[in-house]
């Protein structure tokens, strides 16, 4: 997920985003405990979407 394209999302889509995205983290923590996952760098794909999305939302709040 590139930064434009979060940025362009309003807080209720990026919200909506960030449990999507926490959701995801958690079953690929669960495929790795059963060691079901195949490819491990989807987890650190998806915490950086976390921490991506995250960021945008500090600085929409912090803008307002």
């Amino acid at each position: 997920m590139k930064p434009n394209e979060l940025r362009a999302k309003d807080m209720t889509q990026l919200n909506q985003e960030l449990n999507d995205l926490l959701k995801a983290q958690f079953s690929l923590r669960m495929q790795v405990a059963t060691q079901q996952l195949t490819n491990n760098s989807q987890l650190k794909k998806t915490r950086r979407d976390i921490a991506r999305v995250r960021t945008i939302i500090a600085q929409k709040a912090a803008s307002k």
